[in-house]
């Protein structure tokens, strides 16, 4: 894909296929899809290497404010420190491991629930039972271990590599092209978790083109048309076009446009994958994300959240006018999880090969290439 000129907005652009050419393009093969060395590999390699959603920054509000959450790299706290600062933590205590804190809610501190060492909500270990009649022990050595995080626009970000670019970087351009939404200046109020028996990268490719929804989602949102944008940064995205808002299905009434949203942003819904696992979907009139959190080769959790801007969800009757928004997401989102388990199945066939990709798979074959790329390189 080709660089935007300096201080210019992003425009649509032809997709440029690296790799093999058109006519020799090809889906992953099965193994991607269904081999434990080559998902041990991503997980070393890819997921714990790079930054992956976890929610929104307005979802605690209050110090104290928590949510224990599973990660590619295992258990983690988010909570908001008794100075306002939002924190990520490794959910296990320093003594023997335990998991400290399990669902959400709101907290004056963390205490383990094994041997009762206690934590400041900034990691700090506060007290150890017994444990200064331990030769050499020191409080200050033994507090929670953090996790790398970082926000942008609301979002909260993880990774767990020290080395790995800043979040700035990987989203290069992005921002130049999603900038008119004011994300920051909205407020999460739905979210939705589901586990798929499918491999990661399925709902990944499948969120990445338009190909499929005439007939999957014959239904509901039915056939769409998409342009793709040119990405600097690792990232890859396409717009769907349509004159008014395709996060409600058709006939339902919309909630009010975004202020200020670009000439661009008029024209439909921006689709955007920040690799490998978060994809930002920009309507006229809402944000939702979609996230995977790949657990075993042909397991892997979904979930979405929905966010709207903060004046509009403080308007009368909010929660009636936003339900079908969620119905929609829940309702697409349910779709899709059922055709690629059919698909996971599929590609155990003994007859199973790699198919020819469509020009529609401009996006799939971009992010399948990004994949083996990481991997080679490793």
């Amino acid at each position: 894909m080709t660089a935007d000129p300096a201080g210019q907005a992003l425009q649509p652009a032809p997709y440029v296929w690296t790799g093999p050419s058109l006519a020799q393009a090809r889906s992953l093969d099965a193994d991607c899809y269904r081999g434990e060395d080559f998902f041990r590999a991503e997980m070393a390699h890819i997921h714990r290497k790079t930054w992956f959603i976890v929610g929104r920054d307005d979802e605690f509000p209050n110090p104290g404010d928590y949510r224990a959450i599973d990660t590619v790299g295992g258990p983690v706290i988010l909570v908001r420190d008794e100075a306002g600062v939002l924190r990520a933590h490794a959910n296990f205590c320093r003594h023997r491991g335990s998991l400290l804190l399990t669902g959400s809610g709101n907290a004056r501190s963390i205490r383990c629930p094994y041997h009762s060492w206690l934590y400041r909500l900034s990691g700090a270990l506060a007290g150890a039972a017994a444990m200064g009649d331990t030769p050499g022990f020191d409080k200050a050595e033994n507090g929670l271990a953090p996790v790398r995080m970082a926000t942008w626009e609301g979002f909260v970000f993880l990774n767990f590599d020290a080395d790995a670019p800043s979040l700035l970087d990987d989203l290069g351009n992005l921002p130049d092209l999603l900038g008119s939404h004011r994300m920051r200046d909205m407020v999460c109020t739905w979210r939705f978790e589901t586990e798929a028996r499918c491999n990661w990268k399925l709902l990944v490719e499948n969120a990445s083109e338009t190909y499929h929804t005439g007939t999957v989602h014959a239904a509901t949102v039915g056939a769409q048309t998409s342009v793709t944008f040119p990405a600097r940064g690792e990232w890859i995205g396409m717009q769907v076009l349509s004159a008014g808002s395709i996060a409600v299905l058709d006939g339902q009434p919309a909630l009010p446009q975004i202020e200020g949203l670009s000439e661009q942003a008029r024209k439909g819904t921006f689709f955007v994958l920040l690799h490998p696992t978060t994809q930002f979907a920009c309507a006229q009139d809402c944000v939702w994300w979609l996230t995977t959190r790949p657990v075993a080769a042909d397991r892997t959790v979904l979930s979405i959240g929905g966010c709207f801007p903060k004046a509009v969800t403080e308007m009368p009757g909010f929660a009636d006018h936003a339900q079908p928004y969620y119905d929609r997401w829940e309702r697409v989102a349910r779709e899709d999880v059922g055709i690629l388990e059919h698909l996971q199945v599929a590609c155990g066939s003994h007859h199973y090969v790699p198919g020819p990709l469509s020009w529609r798979d401009d996006l799939v074959h971009a992010f399948d290439q990004w994949v083996l790329a990481r991997l080679a390189a490793a």
